[in-house]
């Protein structure tokens, strides 16, 4: 891997910074997931109002989450090819960290899946509860990236 740091060249810091924009993109969209479900269980499952918000549900999956989750990977892969994957054990947290995101990204897409056939398969106020781990990761990561504290 070592053979790997710097075969960007000048392009890595662009590629970088394409990374951290997609990633607000992709955390962005987190907050809205389960914010929105909390919306879409307050109303009666099959109504006009719940069926709004399965469309807007699958809106959001399809232009923002789907696409920002692919590219924050593609690209945040190549920066950390780049920047070399020795022994920066930070970054190995970050990717850790990264997997983990993604799993529960997968998790509320399950969630609103069962929410579009009718289920109500957690209350609202757990779902604004949950509202809350894309703040924690993003805390985490930018703490990762700019400290680099191991």
């Amino acid at each position: 891997m070592e053979g790997l740091i710097g075969w960007m060249g000048p392009a890595y810091v662009w590629v970088k910074a394409a990374h951290v924009i997609v990633t607000f993109f992709w955390i962005a969209g987190l907050f809205m997931l389960p914010r929105y479900l909390a919306y879409q269980a307050a109303e009666a499952p099959g109504s006009a109002a719940d069926r709004q918000w399965v469309e807007r549900v699958g809106r959001l999956k399809r232009i923002i989450l789907t696409p920002s989750l692919v590219l924050v990977w593609l690209l945040g892969l190549a920066v950390a090819l780049h920047y070399g994957l020795g022994s920066a054990g930070w970054i190995h947290t970050k990717i850790t960290l990264a997997l983990l995101l993604s799993g529960y990204q997968g998790w509320m897409g399950s969630v609103a899946r069962r929410m579009a056939q009718g289920g109500r398969p957690m209350p609202e106020k757990a779902l604004r509860l949950w509202n809350e781990v894309p703040a924690l990761f993003t805390i985490l990561f930018v703490v990762l990236a700019v400290a680099k504290p191991f």
